[in-house]
């Protein structure tokens, strides 16, 4: 039996998605503040946003493949394509949002 070559998503796609997530993040809160509201009253929000679309999102998708890698007979999910389509699942997931509240 001939083994298949692994296939990973290139580096660039994953660290533009992830720029492009914060930058998601950071633009809705961009025009709070020149709509007047304080830094103070924005941090805890964009901390939450930050951790929820950043880092939990991608962090669950990471642990499902490694779930599914345990469990499954399958070929092994690749830790950087669980992660990418992480990011992309965030970053749709935010534009969706801004477009339902605009």
């Amino acid at each position: 039996m001939e083994k298949q070559p692994t296939s990973l998503v290139p580096h660039s796609l994953t660290i533009g998605l992830a720029i492009f997530a914060v930058i998601l993040c950071l633009a809705g809160f961009a025009f709070r503040l020149l709509f007047g509201e304080s830094f103070s009253d924005i941090l805890p929000t964009l901390i939450m946003n930050m951790l929820v679309f950043w880092l939990g999102i991608p962090a669950f998708f990471w642990l499902g493949s490694k779930i599914l890698n345990k469990f499954s007979n399958n070929p092994p999910i690749q830790t950087r394509n669980a992660i990418t389509l992480g990011l992309l699942f965030s970053c749709v997931s935010m534009l969706w949002f801004m477009s339902a509240y605009s």
